[in-house]
């Protein structure tokens, strides 16, 4: 039993961790796209 809570610990905490800066990341990609957009906008105009 022991080991198997030491086996959730080793594997879970890298997991959540995984998870939670591929949330983030993905929201600043998202910020990044919008703006490459808008850059290409406004540079087609001129």
């Amino acid at each position: 039993m022991e080991e198997l809570f030491a086996q959730v610990a080793n594997l879970g905490f890298p997991i959540i961790v995984s998870i939670y800066l591929l949330v983030r990341v993905e929201g600043k990609l998202d910020e990044l796209t919008k703006s490459i957009h808008e850059l290409s906008s406004a540079i087609a105009q001129k």
